[in-house]
């Protein structure tokens, strides 16, 4: 029982770690180029968020290709909510910024270039669970669907990593923010703050890992007995 479960030990520890030494862990008073005080413990909680999307959009990426080269009702499934859950962790990104965005900016919403860009990305995916939605044929739904997911995962590329880089942005990193990202720049982070930062990535992405193989041997249950009836 304890090898099956090992790592769901692990997510559980990892992220009552976090949420902890979150508050906890010292923050200095000031970071070389980075003027957000303690606002910046929102570090343990919006950036690992984008890094667990990123994870689980690749993966469901991989899944999508797998199913175009054997088309099977795995591959679709696990394609399927990789990208649901990668979705709750970008809205969870979005959150979390502005909260941040709020105390350190003066608003929710800025309009600030990655702001709007991350938004889109998330609409993007959106809008393929509404096109999987829209097709009743289950075979053209997942063989559809897998192409868009292709379409969708390399449309992040412009909307997070290439046109925001071309304006100036409010978000820390680079000359006038526009470049680098939070978290990833030598400055943004003390050493005491990454043995909280790293550790809430793994435990936040093996937590989304968790609520996906909860929902696809969901989906395989209800396959199965529809296939009884």
């Amino acid at each position: 029982m304890m090898k099956k479960f090992w790592w769901k030990i692990i997510a559980f520890a990892l992220l009552m770690y976090t949420c902890t030494m979150g508050f906890l862990v010292k923050i200095p008073q000031q970071l070389p180029g980075v003027p957000l005080h303690h606002s910046i413990r929102n570090i343990f909680f919006h950036v690992p968020m984008w890094f667990a999307m990123m994870i689980f959009f690749t993966v469901s990426l991989i899944y999508a290709i797998k199913y175009l080269i054997k088309p099977s009702l795995s591959h679709d499934y696990y394609s399927l909510e990789y990208a649901r859950t990668g979705i709750v962790f970008g809205i969870l990104g979005l959150v979390t910024g502005a909260i941040w965005a709020n105390f350190q900016w003066g608003a929710y919403w800025n309009g600030d270039p990655k702001q709007n860009g991350a938004a889109v990305a998330i609409l993007i995916y959106c809008a393929y669970l509404v096109l999987r939605g829209s097709l009743t044929d289950d075979e053209k739904k997942a063989r559809v669907g897998a192409v868009y997911n292709i379409f969708a995962f390399f449309m992040l590329f412009p909307t997070l990593w290439i046109l925001p880089r071309m304006v100036e942005s409010l978000h820390p990193g680079g000359q006038g923010g526009a470049g680098g990202n939070p978290a990833l720049n030598g400055g943004d982070m003390s050493a005491e703050m990454r043995t909280v930062f790293w550790p809430a990535v793994i435990g936040f992405t093996l937590l989304g890992v968790w609520i996906t193989t909860l929902r696809i041997r969901f989906n395989f249950i209800k396959e199965k007995k529809l296939g009884y009836e």
